[in-house]
């Protein structure tokens, strides 16, 4: 740019944000200029950068290296929407992320803006710690994340299952009945059944591998006699090298579509989510009379007391131990 020095930053006068062409080029400058590690603290770099270049420099720099990269850039996407998003880090405060926060209370569920909070928070401390942005604090550090509501006890009933399997063959998804009932026999995650390939399996063993999952720990999963049966039905029938081969979006209409189908006959099933069929799994086989080491060994999971949240037992089927 004619008449700037290479260490100072510069941005258009008096720009109007209605020119599209014009806005898309600055854009392009102001990302130039946060890969610019020279100019890291010059101070008036928060009067020139708005919350909306840190939120697109992260999407496209940081986020696709990530497994749940498409989620996050929609949440990204959404909070480019809001006023706050066009204010520079010279003008932005805890505050800002405070009212945010009250706001999305009256909108969606705790667990949802503590999530929100928390993408913030690690856009902020990114650009602080590797970008060399020359904020004093993260404005989101100390905004109070809301209390999360307690976990789900949501059990699968019997008649819930035949309720659900029968709506199952009459729908057009052949997939749909055994992720269901894998879900159940395995304790999987959705993402990790939708992933199954033939490759994974070793049926002579009783054994399934599962290479990707939400912690990024590779893991290798027992299966029951039912869990090889499904299994080995999916291998003998399939047309791809995915043992369900569809996508979670048509995986998730088509479990909304079971559960309104069988909520004709049972209509408190419509509250059921597919997730709730992991607490069940992990819940059958505490009750099984699997140690917690070898429970989590199959779920997955790292931390005893996150595993203890997803873990409902019967108190009646207590009973009958404590009285046989």
């Amino acid at each position: 740019m004619a008449g700037t020095s290479p260490t100072h930053w510069t941005c258009p006068k008096n720009q109007k944000l209605h020119q599209p062409s014009r806005r898309t080029a600055l854009d392009r400058q102001t990302e130039l200029e946060l890969d610019r590690t020279s100019l890291a603290y010059d101070p008036a770099t928060l009067d020139r950068t708005t919350v909306a270049d840190l939120l697109r420099k992260y999407v496209r720099d940081v986020t696709p290296g990530k497994r749940g990269h498409a989620s996050e850039a929609k949440r990204i996407e959404v909070f480019l929407r809001y006023d706050w998003a066009k204010l520079t880090l010279a003008r932005i405060t805890p505050q800002v992320f405070t009212r945010h926060r009250d706001q999305r209370l009256r909108e969606v569920e705790a667990g949802t803006v503590i999530r929100e909070l928390g993408l913030l928070r690690t856009v902020f401390e990114v650009a602080r710690r590797e970008w060399d942005i020359p904020l004093q604090g993260n404005p989101v550090a100390n905004v109070r994340k809301p209390k999360a509501a307690s976990g789900r006890n949501r059990r699968l009933r019997a008649d819930e299952l035949t309720a659900l399997l029968a709506a199952c063959s009459d729908g057009r998804t052949a997939w749909l009945e055994p992720g269901i009932r894998l879900a159940i026999e395995t304790g999987m995650r959705r993402g990790e059944l939708l992933n199954m390939r033939c490759a994974d399996l070793d049926l002579a063993n009783g054994l399934l591998s599962i290479p990707e999952t939400k912690t990024d720990i590779p893991r290798t999963i027992p299966l029951s006699d039912n869990a090889v049966l499904i299994l080995r039905s999916l291998q003998d029938t399939g047309t791809d090298d995915r043992l369900l081969p569809v996508t979670a979006n048509a995986f998730r209409l088509a479990w909304e579509r079971c559960k309104r189908r069988a909520s004709k006959t049972i209509p408190g099933i419509t509250d059921l989510r597919f997730h709730d069929l992991r607490h069940e799994a992990v819940s059958r086989f505490f009750e099984l009379g699997l140690s917690v080491p070898e429970v989590a060994a199959i779920s997955g999971h790292k931390d005893p007391r996150m595993l203890f949240r997803y873990t409902h037992l019967k108190p009646e089927d207590i009973v009958v131990k404590l009285v046989g």
